[in-house]
């Protein structure tokens, strides 16, 4: 299933910042609470919020289930369980 089918991300600004909405139709559907600061932003190569989440969860869903993703987290939480992360999202 390609991911704009599969991954479905709703963006929209809180306070300084950014909160996706992330839904993953996989083997079961689960549903992400994504806070995505300014510097995050700008560490991971984000000029478009909405890709750099799609993005994110290609790499997450790479690596687990959906069910197995936090239900809420910063963006940045991603590097703490995958080191790779901030080179492999930029490039």
């Amino acid at each position: 299933m390609p991911s704009a089918d599969r991954i479905a991300v709703k963006v929209h600004e809180s306070g300084d910042g950014h909160v996706a909405l992330v839904t993953v139709n996989d083997r079961v559907t689960t549903t992400h609470r994504v806070r995505i600061s300014p510097a995050e932003r700008e560490r991971f190569g984000g000029d478009d919020v909405a890709d750099l989440v799609r993005r994110s969860f290609e790499f997450l869903l790479a690596r687990e289930a959906n069910s197995s993703i936090l239900r809420e987290f910063d963006l940045s939480t991603i590097e703490r369980y995958f080191p790779e992360y901030a080179r492999e999202i930029r490039s």
